[in-house]
């Protein structure tokens, strides 16, 4: 009998949610975090002897304080009878504090608060900042970059290469051509020390840069094979020579190219040129936004895999690694799926849909 569940403990939303958050809590005190998972149980309609084996408490704890809870609600778990329990370490007022100083200006001549800081400043321990920061979610100590487009032709720009992506038009080829220059040739000044069990691959941290090449490519959308070329520079003129490439290596169908705002690809002597190519169709991605041309993600795995962990005593050798990069990868080619749709990037892409009070 003692094994029997008793009638699930009746939960609304607000008390759910309030029950869970404490429950998850490493910054409330204890007691108060068991209670609420005492009662969380409760509600799942798991029995006292259970609840009680699974949180390392006393069946009679169990009975209390869903007694409690069912006399007085949430206010019930909180209040002790007078003269029990250990006192609280630190309450609400000390919490609201150290959110307070995190979230203010940090000590002068630094970028941001720390939790020694913020321990010396509310007079506290190290451990008690860390607790309540990461119960109320803050981390100072961590950046992310990003940068809205101000494109005043955002939304048209968005909705025509996603449309590209999502619903490529028949009878034609959808390429994603773009540049990755400064690709530097770094010699090391000793030999690797090769990988080997126990020990990961190591080199030296100075290096001897050789120079630098450029590397044009064009990814078709539709089975993921590039086209690409290194070249010494990065200007209008090896641009119209990749331009040619394509033109050869695509002939007799229209192509619609997908590039940035770069002005060697809306110079006026590539402008001509497009003029007298009129398979070729350009669309443009918004400025700031070329993480849309896609074939920034194969430019990724090429520094990678191919680059950044390279060793290369010239130009040549570069080059020479970057095109077996390029044949092995056309042996296996594969197309990357394209899954947002242009109102989810647009929901995203402007301040606006992000600024303003949180409540």
């Amino acid at each position: 009998m003692a094994n029997r569940p008793a009638p699930p403990v009746a939960l609304d939303d607000d008390q759910r949610n309030a029950l869970t958050t404490w429950a998850r809590s490493r910054a409330l005190p204890q007691r108060q975090v068991l209670r609420a998972r005492i009662i969380l149980l409760a509600a799942e309609g798991v029995s006292h002897a259970a609840i009680a084996a699974q949180l390392g408490c006393s069946e009679p704890t169990v009975r209390l304080w869903r007694q409690r809870f069912t006399d007085a609600g949430i206010v019930g778990l909180e209040e002790d009878a007078p003269g029990r329990g250990r006192p609280a370490t630190y309450d609400q007022r000390l919490v609201a504090k150290v959110i307070t100083v995190t979230l203010g200006k940090p000590p002068r001549g630094e970028t941001h608060w720390s939790s020694r800081a913020v321990a010396g400043r509310v007079g506290v321990s190290k451990s008690t900042v860390l607790r309540i920061w990461q119960d109320q979610d803050l981390q100072p100590h961590r950046t992310r970059g990003f940068k809205f487009s101000t494109d005043p032709d955002l939304e048209q720009k968005v909705t025509d290469v996603v449309g590209l992506y999502l619903h490529p038009p028949e009878k034609a080829v959808v390429l994603c051509v773009d540049e990755k220059s400064q690709i530097q040739a770094l010699d090391r000044t000793q030999p690797l020390l090769p990988l080997r069990r126990g020990q990961v691959e190591r080199r030296t941290h100075d290096y001897v840069r050789h120079g630098t090449a450029t590397l044009f490519a064009a990814l078709d959308i539709a089975t993921g094979e590039v086209t690409g070329r290194c070249y010494a520079r990065h200007r209008h003129q090896e641009f119209l020579r990749f331009l040619d490439l394509i033109n050869t290596r695509y002939p007799d169908v229209d192509l619609h190219i997908v590039l940035d705002n770069n002005r060697t690809h809306k110079h006026a002597v590539v402008r001509d040129w497009l003029e007298h190519h009129p398979r070729f169709h350009l669309h443009f991605t918004p400025t700031s936004a070329s993480w849309m041309n896609q074939v920034e993600t194969w430019f990724s795995i090429v520094h990678r895999k191919a680059v950044r962990r390279g060793v290369f005593r010239s130009v040549a050798h570069l080059k020479d690694a970057i095109n077996r990069f390029l044949d092995a990868w056309n042996v296996n080619k594969h197309p990357f799926a394209w899954v947002k749709s242009a109102e989810e990037i647009l929901r995203h892409a402007k301040p606006k849909a992000i600024s303003g009070p949180a409540h």
